[in-house]
């Protein structure tokens, strides 16, 4: 992949097991907040498996759409869109109603100072959406922010683990899981909490970080030795699958990759195929943010994306100068300041 072009036909490639599981749930799609990072791919990634699938479904993209080009790619590739301030009550009301919710709004980056606004995004908005949409299914973006620091050889958290969030941006993300169960409970509502951490593309994401700091030659620190990450298209796809999963009261799904990958390795990686050597500073800790997604692995099968393919890629892409996004993931913040 040498465009922008050719990463966004890759990231909606649909699999079977995708365009068979959209085929056996009833009703259209809404994708709420669909103007983030991974919204517009799992839209086309929705409408690609319907359009392939032959089945008869609308996909929704609704977002503020600051940007409008994002807007009209969208478009072309088969989604309808809806510009909508989900905060604003009058707006929510009108949207249509539609059986299958994905639900991806959401703040993290720059909570610190604005901490009212991400927790009226993370936890009140949560109710509004939840009572508007009460007679759908709903899968609830969230994060593996709310889980606590384990042991680097423990394996990482599975779903069993009560969450201990750190940090303010974590907490509100509790809060939005909590918002959505209470309403689940009240309402009947079949629900399934989507807890990622990291997806990547070669725009942004833990694996382009540290490839940027070894071509650019800085130092890279050690401190959160270990991350989990997933390729964004596999992370699309088992979010829409999660749509059968859906139940009362809510699953709970982490989604991630199945290797606990070290940063030191990750970027000495990258440095091989980059002719480059990796600068380190700090030492790694004995625990970090870390989740175990072997449910998901056995609902969904593995990620089609290998931790060495996307080592390739991301290392493919810098080297070429390839189109990257200013949005860091933060992924070495071990205070939970965002």
């Amino acid at each position: 992949m040498r465009t922008v072009a050719e990463l966004e036909a890759k990231l909606a490639e649909p699999s079977e097991a995708l365009i068979a599981d959209l085929r056996s749930i009833e009703g259209d799609i809404i994708v709420l907040g669909v103007g983030g990072k991974m919204g517009p791919s799992l839209a086309r990634l929705a409408a690609n498996a319907i359009k392939q699938g032959g089945l008869n479904k609308r996909v929704i993209g609704v977002s503020r759409f600051s940007n409008e080009e994002a807007r009209r790619e969208l478009e072309e590739a088969g989604v309808e869109t809806i510009s909508c301030d989900l905060l604003n009550d009058d707006e929510l009301r009108q949207l249509p109603d539609v059986s299958n919710v994905i639900y991806m709004a959401g703040n993290k980056f720059g909570t610190t100072g604005r901490e009212y606004f991400t927790w009226a995004m993370n936890a009140y908005m949560p109710g509004r959406v939840a009572e508007k949409y009460k007679h759908s299914r709903i899968v609830v973006f969230s994060s593996g922010n709310i889980y606590p620091f384990t042991p680097v050889g423990n394996g990482g958290v599975n779903e069993a683990v009560a969450p201990e969030p750190l940090g303010e941006y974590a907490q509100s993300c509790l809060g939005r899981e909590r918002v959505f169960e209470y309403f689940s409970h009240q309402n009947g509502t079949p629900m399934a909490m989507y807890r990622l951490n990291y997806a990547i593309d070669m725009r942004y994401g833990v694996l382009l970080e540290l490839a940027k700091s070894v071509h650019e030659g800085r130092a890279i620190d050690l401190t959160m030795g270990h991350a989990n990450i997933i390729w964004q298209g596999d992370a699309n796809e088992m979010a829409l699958r999660c749509l059968t999963k859906c139940s009362n009261p809510p699953e709970v799904v982490n989604v991630t990759g199945p290797e606990t990958m070290s940063i030191r390795w990750a970027a000495e990686e990258l440095a091989k195929r980059m002719g480059k050597e990796a600068a380190f500073t700090g030492k790694e800790s004995e625990n970090a943010l870390l989740n175990n997604a072997s449910k998901s692995h056995q609902l969904f099968g593995y990620p089609r994306v290998s931790l060495l393919q996307m080592i390739d890629w991301v290392a493919e892409w810098v080297q070429a100068g390839g189109q990257t996004w200013n949005k860091p993931t933060h992924f070495q913040e071990r205070k939970g300041k965002f």
